[in-house]
């Protein structure tokens, strides 16, 4: 890519453009009125800022939205927020990586829809920093990119029929790219197996206070909560009633009980039309952010295609299982990045997301 036609064709765009609140002094009324704020088809004018707000539609865990960027001239740069990390899910930033890299596969794929060309750079020193370097070109069709503000985890039952080979094998390519390859397990001895691994990991950090104190803490029990913050785990978006914050910590010990959660995690599996593991090339930063890359265009590919999907992390999580898992699925020593069901089935309401400037610094 030219440098200097990266400087002169983006320069005056990014000076025309401006990165707006999220109704800054207005918040929204309800929480629905904010997931049509959010989660707004891409504005084919909006250059530089739309390309920063697809990237924060990215899949991230917890929905903490970890995530710094700053934008220069004709470049984007993204990095970790880590005074968002979570530490007792996540210790040694694994997610928080692959966060990034499900930001930066949305914002290539907008940047293809609205007319740019980009080449993405991961910093060679630490990879801490990926950079996104955009040129004007020509806007181009893109199923993926109008798959952004669609895209969710949809943590519910689907309703068991299988997919087509032709629609796996479109997910499966979508998945497999940077190095990543993308394991889909559609036998239903095998997917049992894997619900095994789900099981076990989640009967263990249900056992771990931190764990359960870390999660709580980013649990959004009612609309008013949401849409204070911005971020989280909200009632809604996972299919719960939305509940004054007292009564709903009173009443949590009482409806999330280990044994809740995993028949919860067998009926979904159970309903789901297959499981798709995400194995990086290297187990370093560099391909954790990949894995997040190839899952998020697998996400957006399921989505184009009306395929719902969901994380089922904890055999990931949990770090004696990860090796187990690991011989099971027959993948050597590498590391299993990302564990995912998919199948047909309901949509939910989405989490929210907080506004581009919040996330944003200008130089």
């Amino acid at each position: 890519m030219d440098r200097r036609s990266i400087l002169l064709g983006t320069g005056a765009m990014l000076a025309g453009s401006t990165i707006s609140t999220f109704a800054a002094t207005t918040p929204p009324a309800s929480y629905d009125d904010a997931v049509k704020l959010v989660w707004r088809p891409l504005d084919r004018s909006g250059g530089l800022r739309e390309i920063v707000r697809a990237g924060t539609l990215g899949a991230n865990s917890h929905n903490t939205q970890p995530w710094r960027f700053t934008v220069s001239t004709g470049l984007i740069t993204i990095r970790p927020d880590f005074d968002r990390r979570c530490p007792a899910v996540d210790p040694d930033d694994h997610h928080l990586f692959a966060t990034l890299g499900c930001a930066v596969e949305n914002m290539v794929q907008a940047a293809t829809a609205l007319g740019f060309r980009t080449e993405v750079m991961v910093d060679s020193a630490n990879q801490e920093r990926v950079t996104v370097a955009i040129e004007q070109g020509q806007p181009s069709s893109n199923e993926l990119a109008n798959a952004i503000n669609k895209r969710q985890c949809t943590r519910a039952e689907y309703d068991g029929r299988t997919i087509s080979a032709e629609d796996l094998n479109k997910i499966g390519t979508a998945g497999t790219v940077d190095g990543v390859e993308c394991l889909l397990v559609t036998e239903r001895h095998r997917m049992d197996a894997i619900l095994d691994y789900v099981v076990q990991g989640n009967t263990a950090q249900m056992r771990d206070q931190a764990f359960m104190s870390e999660l709580i803490a980013w649990i959004r029990f009612n609309d008013g909560m949401a849409i204070e913050h911005l971020d989280g785990l909200s009632a809604r978006s996972s299919g719960n009633p939305s509940l004054p914050a007292w009564i709903a910590r009173r009443l949590l010990p009482l409806v999330m009980t280990e044994k809740g959660e995993n028949d919860k995690y067998a009926k979904h599996i159970r309903s789901s039309a297959g499981i798709a593991v995400f194995v990086a090339a290297s187990n370093d930063r560099a391909g954790w952010l990949a894995a997040g890359r190839a899952y998020q265009r697998f996400a957006l590919q399921a989505t184009a295609l009306d395929i719902r999907q969901a994380f089922l992390n904890q055999p990931v999580e949990v770090p004696s299982l990860r090796p187990q898992i690991a011989t099971y699925l027959g993948i050597g020593k590498r590391r299993p990045n990302l564990v995912i069901r998919f199948g047909r089935g309901p949509t939910l309401p989405p989490s929210l997301r907080r506004p581009v400037d919040a996330v944003t610094d200008h130089i």
